[in-house]
Formats: structure tokens, C-alpha cells, sequence
């Protein structure tokens, strides 16, 4: 009896303390103060991988459900940058990565038994991983880990660019109408106020093959594979797969570096 006391009063404690002292730990801040910070560091991995492949950004994730106290439910964003490119040097490309983040971050890249694996710090309790995912891609995450959800999570807002005429043009060679419904992920660039990176994504019924791509990538393929077919010209790239009756277009432009 007393245990189970003494457990409540804990727990009411905790709660108190949650809600009314100043933030000191991760659970304390939340996804309303620690989603800006995902954004950004999602600006700082575009502007990292720089050229060194074709990108997309992922829609964010947010899991709701996980346990702030005995008292309190959570929720956890994660948000992430997948990155195609050529050849097979996943240590390199994370490598890379890892030096064109804020020193503050203390990237580092380590060895596991699953390969490369990149770690970093970006504030307020946000971790950044990146990890291989598939031969000649690579995932990059930034994730707030359980948090309190506060009031909530808004994306940034997303304006229109470049990327929208590479999605065009890719959907001209697979023959597919530039009219389908579109889904539009962004988020702010390292390189000053108002700088946005944006993918753009659309589906469609799937071709036989991806070979009617080539005109559009003008010999600026990343990854030429039966599946997967990505490019990049200048700041854009252009992703598009296949996935069983359905194939998926993305194109985004990137942070400058």
C-alpha cells in the first residue's frame, strides 16, 4: 500500500514539475518549442549533402501515444531527407554529411555491425541519425524523442519553386496528366530568413519501365535501376519508383550549402 502511495505521489510530482518549471530536460519541452528545431536541422542535413545526390524530404511522423509520466501521454515527430546516390560509399557520403554540420552538433560517423551510422546533437534535446536504408540510399532523421504535445506540431508552410516544373517534366515522359493531386513537404533552409526547401510528390499507374525518364534527366542520372530512377540537375532532384502497380514522382529543391 505504501508502495503504490508513494508511486501516485511520485507521479503527481513529476507531472507538477513538467508543467510549471522552467525546461531542463527533453520531456520538459514541448513538440511545440522542439518541432521548429527539427525543421531547421532537416534544413541543416539538405545543405550537408549538397550535391553528393538526388534528395526528397519525407513527410514528418508523428506517433502519438508514448509516456511523458505514469500521468501524461506524449508524442514523438521525426522527420527525415532520403538521399540516392551513386556508387556504394555509404561512409563517405555520411562522412560528408557529418562535416558540413554546425560544429555545435558534434557529428560524428561510427562503424556497426548494420554498417555507417551517424550520430549528432541539434539542441534542445533533438537527435540527428543516418543510416543506409537500401543499396545507394542513405536516411537521415531528426526526431524529438517523447515529448509533451503542448500545442502541437505545424509544419512549415510551403511556397512553389523549381521543383515543380522537374515534377512536371517527369511526369510528361512517363505520359501521366500534371494534373494528379499533389503533396507538398518543406521545410527552412541554414542559408537565411524566408529560404525554404520543398518536395513535391505525386503517384500514378505504373509504366512498364522507367526508360522514358532519360530525356528529362539529360544525363544526370544518380540511380538507374529497374525500381528506382533519380536525378539531379543543379539545386533539383527528381526521384521517381516503383512501387508494385504504382509509381511515385518526387521532386525537391534544396538547401544551398
Amino acid at each position: 500500500m505504501a508502495t503504490t502511495a508513494w508511486a501516485v505521489l511520485l507521479g503527481v510530482l513529476v507531472w507538477v514539475s513538467v508543467r510549471d518549471d522552467p525546461p531542463t530536460v527533453r520531456e520538459q519541452r514541448s513538440l511545440a518549442q522542439a518541432g521548429p528545431v527539427v525543421d531547421r536541422a532537416v534544413g541543416e542535413l539538405l545543405a550537408a549533402v549538397g550535391d553528393a545526390g538526388a534528395v526528397v524530404l519525407a513527410p514528418d511522423q508523428l506517433t502519438r501515444g508514448c509516456r511523458i509520466t505514469p500521468m501524461e501521454d506524449g508524442a514523438e515527430l521525426t522527420r527525415g531527407v532520403s538521399v540516392l546516390f551513386a556508387g556504394d560509399d555509404v561512409r563517405g557520403l555520411l562522412d560528408r554529411v557529418a562535416a558540413g554540420l554546425p560544429a555545435g552538433w558534434r557529428a560524428g560517423v561510427r562503424a556497426s555491425d548494420r554498417g555507417a551510422r551517424l550520430r549528432a546533437d541539434a539542441g534542445e534535446f533533438v537527435t540527428v541519425e543516418g543510416r543506409p536504408v537500401a543499396p545507394g540510399r542513405v536516411l537521415l532523421t531528426a526526431g524529438t524523442g517523447c515529448r509533451p504535445i503542448g500545442g502541437g506540431y505545424r509544419p512549415p508552410s510551403a511556397g512553389t519553386g523549381p521543383e515543380g516544373e522537374a515534377l512536371d517534366g517527369a511526369l510528361r515522359a512517363l505520359g501521366l496528366p500534371s494534373g494528379s493531386p499533389r503533396e507538398v513537404t518543406a521545410a527552412p533552409c541554414p542559408a537565411g530568413e524566408g529560404t525554404n526547401t520543398r518536395t513535391v510528390r505525386t503517384a500514378g499507374p505504373a509504366p512498364a519501365t522507367l526508360a522514358a525518364l532519360a530525356p528529362a534527366a539529360a544525363g544526370s542520372v544518380v540511380l538507374d535501376t529497374p525500381e528506382v530512377y533519380a536525378w539531379r540537375r543543379g539545386p533539383v532532384s527528381v526521384v521517381v519508383e516503383r512501387v508494385g502497380e504504382e509509381v511515385r514522382v518526387a521532386a525537391s529543391d534544396g538547401c544551398p550549402a
